[in-house]
Order: C-alpha cells, then structure tokens, then sequence
C-alpha cells in the first residue's frame, strides 16, 4: 500500500463536500477558498480548485456572479443553487455516518491493540454462530 497516495485520495475525497460547506455560508470568491482548505491544512493549488468549481457548476450545485472590483477586473463569486444546498444536506448526513463509523472502529483498535509480539489474539469462547466451535 502506497501511504502518500492513500492520504492524497482521501483528501481528495472530502475536498468537494468541504467546497460545498464553505460556499453554502455565502458568496465566496476562489482565493479566500484557498485560504480557507489551507488554513484547515486541505492543500489545495489553483489547478485543482477551478476544474472542480466548474464541474460542480456543471452538475447544477453552484452558481457564480461577476462583482465589480476596486482594485482590478471584476471577481467571480461563487454561490450554492438549491440542487447544491440539498446535495450538501445529503452529503452531511453521510458524512456524519461515515465519521461514527470510522471512529467506532478506530475507537476499537485504540481499545484492543494487537499483542506486541504480533500473533493474532484467539478467543477461546466458542462461537455460538458456528456448530464446529460447540463441542
């Protein structure tokens, strides 16, 4: 199992749900985005953030408007449509889900820790689910 390349799909696997969650708090615009993943230490560089912008708009989660700016050309703003604030509900609640999951079984190895030596811990009660382990 390559590690780094674990770690890096699970981030990339929350960063479109984290997108949501920061856009749904109002009109955003891309470099505060940025600040925002990098400052919650979600590395994130503006070859990913843009693609991804556009696919959620693509897909009818998110919307964006063009304000006027006093330092410069206009900025884009990004907003969350109504498909966006529903995916978002559903993506909460299975983010909930998943996390209870996660911790009840990281919860468990943190409680049970394998034997020093290595060897596999063996119950010695039988298995009342297997007719074989009832003698």
């Amino acid at each position: 199992m390559n590690i780094e390349n674990a770690q890096v799909q699970m981030r990339k696997g929350i960063l479109e749900f984290c997108i949501l969650h920061i856009i749904s708090r109002g009109e955003v615009y891309a470099s505060d985005m940025l600040d925002e993943l990098t400052s919650a230490r979600i590395m994130v560089v503006e070859g990913t953030l843009y693609p991804l912008l556009t696919r959620l708009k693509n897909a009818g989660l998110l919307d964006y408007k063009w304000v006027e700016s006093t330092s410069g050309p206009p900025r884009k703003y990004y907003i969350l449509t109504e498909l966006g604030q529903n995916s978002l509900g559903a993506l909460n609640e299975t983010w909930q889900e998943l996390a209870e999951s996660v911790n009840a079984i990281v919860t468990k190895t943190e409680q049970n820790p394998k034997p020093a030596n290595g060897s596999v811990a063996v119950s010695s009660s039988p298995d009342p689910t297997n007719p074989s382990t009832n003698a």
